[in-house]
């Protein structure tokens, strides 16, 4: 896969970078290069191979999935500048 001169005006216009045109076969060759490593990837041989998220085996920590109200309301709470029957007061933003 190869990208010219307009594709790279593209993702230029698309990321809302402003690119020069001086500056778009310096980064034609660059993108070129990008796409040249990763086509070198897909010839790596990765059958049998498990998917892994991390260097070393590692089970991530649980916990149960139970609801609760954190038992720190009233802290919570206290940061708020109104406060009615336990809940935030806020004002009305729709009529």
């Amino acid at each position: 896969m190869s990208v010219d001169a307009a594709t790279v005006r593209r993702i230029a216009q698309l990321a809302r970078i402003a690119v020069k045109d001086e500056e778009v076969p310096h980064l034609q060759g660059e993108l070129n290069a990008m796409l040249a490593f990763i086509e070198q990837l897909s010839e790596v041989d990765i059958e049998g191979v498990e998917p892994m998220t991390s260097v070393i085996p590692m089970e991530m920590k649980k916990r149960q999935d139970v609801v609760n109200d954190g038992e720190i309301a009233d802290l919570v709470l206290a940061n708020a500048p109104a406060t009615e029957d336990h809940f935030f007061l806020v004002p009305k933003v729709v009529e």
